[in-house]
């Protein structure tokens, strides 16, 4: 089934670009996503959440309003989700002038496999994907939070928006883009890659709290298929970037036309 395509954007110089993220404006990975954006262009916006929202998925704020707060020159915090946050930008405090596109990250952590269904990071881009802008979502993996390669984002995500915003691509999905754990140097190169399996939530944690009451803790996730040839997983594991397109209708089309003889 064919959607409509993003026309290819060679150039980036000049055209508006809409920072967001889920680990709030503050956070180191922000600051490298800045900077990839200020190589690409000059008309940089950032309408990020105040504090961190990880794990918020693609939530929407609805029993509290919304307080966009300018802190500086197109630089805005929202109490809210990352989603938020991007529906805030666009459609209010941009929408004379809507931007051409979107990036989100750069997450401290990976978002790798059923990560996306959970992430913040890729709500963001997504729902600028919903709103009809082309939406990258950036992840770096790390093993020690003293030491993240950040400079391995920093220096290949540049080239690797313009790359993708050259061909061009389907209206109704986004870029979920993962940096490896390793430093510039020592990255292999940048592999596309599928979704593979890393659902995070499956460990619960048993314990009790000093009164004795017991209670439930979400553990780290289960370890993925990293040997599955093809996965954003393995290239990663691997020392490869992965790019990964993710398609924001979830319509099971195969399914359809086998549930379609049932309903018929």
């Amino acid at each position: 089934m064919t959607s409509p395509h993003f026309a290819p954007l060679p150039d980036l110089k000049g055209k508006r670009i809409l920072l967001s993220n889920d680990d709030g404006i503050s956070a180191p990975g922000f600051a490298v996503l800045e900077k990839i954006a200020r190589a690409l262009s000059d008309d940089v916006w950032i309408v990020a959440p105040v504090s961190e929202q990880s794990g918020a998925g693609h939530s929407l704020t609805l029993h509290h309003p919304l307080r966009p707060m300018k802190v500086g020159e197109k630089r805005y915090t929202v109490n809210g989700t990352p989603t938020d946050c991007v529906l805030v930008a666009i459609n209010h405090l941009m929408r004379d002038h809507p931007p051409d596109l979107v990036l989100s990250g750069v997450n401290m952590g990976v978002n790798l496999g059923e990560d996306v269904h959970y992430s913040g990071t890729v709500a963001a881009a997504m729902e600028g994907a919903l709103l009809g802008v082309r939406a990258i979502a950036f992840s770096q993996s790390f093993d020690d939070e003293e030491n993240i390669p950040w400079d391995t984002a920093e220096k290949f995500g540049p080239e690797i928006v313009r790359k993708v915003c050259a061909a061009g691509w389907a209206q109704n999905v986004l870029i979920n883009v993962n940096f490896p754990n390793c430093r510039a140097a020592a990255m292999k190169g940048v592999q596309l890659a599928r979704q593979g399996k890393n659902k995070i939530g499956d460990d619960l944690v048993h314990r009790h709290d000093p009164r004795g009451r017991a209670y439930l803790w979400i553990a780290s996730r289960r370890l993925g298929d990293a040997s599955a040839p093809g996965t954003d997983l393995k290239a990663v594991a691997d020392g490869y970037v992965s790019v990964t397109p993710l398609n924001v209708d979830l319509t099971h089309y195969e399914s359809m036309h086998t549930l379609s003889q049932a309903f018929s």
